[in-house]
């Protein structure tokens, strides 16, 4: 005959039972994965460098700074130059200081300092292209730390600390050659011919200013107030070649 409604509720509770008896099961198995896929960008943003680098680009040309930063400083240097080797951690103070700018690097190789600066060039460029934004800057302190400089290198024997195999490859190739060679011209086709010099951008207007020489903070403070309240025309260059090089001491301000 036909089925009670006692029998046909009993049989549903059952099925309800069994399902739930299911997913009980199951669950174990697939909370792991839900927590480890929820956990993985917090690691991964604990691996990242502590400066306020961008991780979201990858170079080159390197940045330094907050990617969202209004002003870029791209800074030309060479890296048997004394003038940019003292320069180097006074203009990373004043970066550090000063958020609204970031600070883009860009070589050259000064001819009488061949074959030494492309060389450090090489290597800090492998190294960055093998472990990313943190260990390109890390090279560069690295070098101007233990060369000699004026074209004098490294001392012999001594060799990068804890390189990778990629980075070892990369020096192997010529890949980092045609990116030196390219940001050599570009400065060439800005007019600039020394180093260290700085070309100040607003990111906002498109302008720029050429500043030759380790400029001062203060000068760096005048510079972007020239360029926010007018400066040359957007989408222009212009030198401004009355900004005062810096004694290379404490620059910070």
């Amino acid at each position: 005959g036909q089925p009670s409604a006692r029998t046909v509720s009993l049989g549903l509770v059952a099925m309800v039972v069994t399902a739930m008896t299911i997913w009980l099961l199951l669950r174990p198995a697939t909370t792991p994965i839900d927590e480890q896929a929820s956990t993985e960008p917090a690691q991964q943003h604990e691996t990242e460098p502590t400066a306020a680098t961008s991780s979201t680009e990858v170079g080159p040309p390197w940045r330094y700074g907050r990617p969202d930063a209004r002003y870029t400083i791209i800074e030309y240097a060479d890296l048997e130059c004394p003038f940019c080797r003292s320069y180097f951690p006074i203009l990373k103070r004043w970066i550090d200081a000063h958020p609204e700018v970031n600070w883009q690097w860009h070589h050259l190789p000064l001819a009488i300092h061949e074959p030494e600066a492309t060389a450090g060039a090489r290597l800090v460029e492998c190294v960055g292209a093998a472990g990313g934004q943190a260990a390109f800057w890390q090279a560069l302190k690295w070098v101007y730390a233990n060369t000699r400089g004026n074209g004098q290198g490294l001392p012999e024997g001594l060799t990068y600390p804890d390189i990778t195999p990629a980075a070892k490859q990369c020096l192997a190739s010529d890949r980092p050659d045609a990116l030196i060679h390219a940001q050599a011209e570009e400065a060439a086709q800005n007019g600039v011919s020394v180093t260290p010099a700085l070309r100040l951008r607003d990111r906002e207007t498109g302008k720029s200013l050429l500043l030759n020489g380790p400029v001062e903070g203060d000068a760096l403070l005048s510079a972007i107030d020239l360029l926010s309240a007018g400066g040359p025309q957007a989408g222009e260059s212009s030198s401004s070649p009355d900004m005062p090089a810096a004694p290379v001491g404490d620059m910070p301000r």
